[in-house]
């Protein structure tokens, strides 16, 4: 019982105050909804902080990027840089986040992302209004 109870709380994930920022930050600017904690691999215990699925767009919140924290340490960086490969591999755009762009008008143009994915090739434009054929080197 005493194992059990552990793996329940161990797999439970309280969000981070980044990620409750973030989710208000979503609401507050009608972010359509967004999956928590999705795991996005078949075999891997891979978790997205959040998942827009139809756009098939994961969000990730990188805390501790100030102090050392796992995220820009040796390790761990290397390990989500498999996890990132993976998810685009498996065809999910990763979108990453520090506490720099948890910021009104970055959280507008990804949801602008997510929801209109079809319209800039429409336009023949990217997210950032350029045209790929210029990028051509």
């Amino acid at each position: 019982m005493a194992a059990r109870a552990r793996k329940v709380f161990r797999d439970a994930v309280a969000p981070s105050r980044l990620e409750s920022r973030f989710e208000w930050l979503w609401r507050a600017h009608d972010g359509p909804e967004l999956v928590r904690e999705l795991r996005f691999h078949p075999t891997r215990r891979w978790r997205a902080d959040f998942a827009h699925l139809p756009s098939r767009t994961l969000i990730e919140i990188e805390g501790g990027i100030y102090v050392n924290g796992r995220h820009n340490r040796g390790a761990g960086f290397a390990a989500d840089l498999e996890k990132y490969l993976e998810a685009s591999l498996a065809g999910w755009r990763v979108v990453r986040l520090g506490p720099n762009e948890l910021k009104p008008d970055t959280i507008t143009r990804i949801i602008g992302l997510v929801v209109g994915a079809g319209d800039s090739k429409a336009k023949g434009t990217d997210f950032f209004g350029l045209n790929p054929r210029f990028l051509d080197c």
